[in-house]
């Protein structure tokens, strides 16, 4: 990758859960390198498959995202409807010898991985050297890559340093299942390259996938991507709870009375350090962020700290604004305001926002002011 190709970077969540605060988090770390470097910062939805209930968690994804203040530089992209591609570097695959097509399936599957797991490395299909028959062809298979049996592939990460695999502990993966849909890995690849992806800023639990992604790429004869992966924010020092705080949907934060753009000071601070400020705008943010400079050590939530920079967005807020937010909670809480009580509000917000460090506290403190 020439250093003066223009950086684009991407976030690809799945609609298989809700947007999370690591997503989120990720996403602002894609948007604010992006926006540090000059460069686009782009949106891919990895739906897989058609599902209506997968299809609303779209919605909901994109409409946190919207909701946390982030944009993108073009239409978000579908990585189901680009199957057909998929297939067809799944093809370029067979055809330079880099894939083959693999009939192991139940006891015979997991006998060879048994098998492989004794002699020290991963799976490697015995139809890796084969060849099928028309019957064969015929019958229901996957399609594997022809990884390599030997050596180590480097993953050069911009946080985590040079990360070494054994290529013998790295399974032949599968390309295309069964039912003939592409999987992850190889449409991953195929989706970066085509949308000129130069950065993969991604959660650490990808770390491997990079391996596998990066003889890949090489197999198609493609450059790989500068990868980044950012270690999970992990739970609370004083945490008694087993779920993690980062795998909390992000809408639980906007019902508990956080604002946006207090969520994306806050959310900046979690891997990431611009010196001694805690408190700092958009654009402070976008002018020193450097995905290099994320810390490799997961980061702690500390509800206090977030506490303390909502509290500040909140005192310096529009009181209109804060109005209709705090509206919102009491209608919801089944105490809609009239008329005359709505335009009260306006002033009594005004004078309490400084005592509260949620919406919801500021509703609390408004109840029986504006009646």
């Amino acid at each position: 990758m020439s250093s003066t190709t223009p950086v684009v970077t991407r976030f690809a969540p799945s609609p298989a859960g809700l947007l999370s605060i690591e997503g989120a988090r990720t996403a602002l770390f894609n948007s604010l390198y992006a926006r540090h470097t000059g460069g686009r910062f782009l949106l891919r939805i990895e739906d897989t498959d058609s599902d209506p209930a997968t299809q609303a968690n779209v919605k909901v994804i994109l409409d946190g995202l919207r909701w946390l203040g982030l944009t993108w530089d073009a239409e978000p992209v579908s990585q189901l409807a680009r199957a057909e591609r998929h297939r067809e570097a799944v093809r370029q695959l067979l055809d330079t010898g880099m894939a083959y097509r693999c009939w192991l399936s139940g006891e015979a599957l997991a006998a060879a991985k048994e098998a492989a797991h004794a002699a020290g490395h991963a799976l490697r299909s015995p139809w890796r050297e084969r060849t099928p028959t028309p019957a064969d062809l015929a019958a229901p298979h996957v399609i594997r890559f022809k990884g390599p049996r030997s050596g180590d592939v480097v993953v050069h990460d911009l946080i985590q340093g040079d990360v070494r695999f054994r290529n013998r502990d790295l399974e032949d993966l599968i390309l295309a299942r069964v039912d003939g849909v592409p999987a992850y890995n190889l449409a991953v690849i195929v989706d970066d390259h085509d949308m000129g992806v130069t950065h993969v800023i991604r959660g650490d639990d990808h770390l491997g996938n990079a391996a596998r992604q990066t003889l890949l790429y090489e197999a198609l004869g493609w450059t790989a991507p500068a990868f980044a992966h950012v270690p999970k924010i992990g739970k609370e020092a004083d945490a008694k709870a087993a779920r993690r705080t980062g795998t909390r949907p992000l809408g639980e934060l906007a019902a508990l009375g956080y604002l946006p753009e207090a969520l994306r000071n806050y959310l900046a601070l979690l891997g990431w350090s611009p010196g001694d400020d805690l408190l700092f705008t958009d654009d402070q943010a976008a002018d020193r962020f450097d995905v290099a400079d994320v810390n490799k050590t997961p980061a702690r939530f500390d509800w206090g700290t977030l506490n303390t920079i909502n509290a500040h967005y909140i005192a310096h807020a529009d009181d209109s604004r804060l109005a209709a937010l705090v509206a919102d909670i009491q209608g919801r809480r089944g105490a809609p305001l009239d008329a005359a009580g709505t335009a009260r509000l306006t002033g009594v917000v005004g004078r309490l926002k400084h005592r509260a460090e949620t919406l919801v506290e500021l509703a609390d403190l408004t109840v029986g002011e504006t009646t």
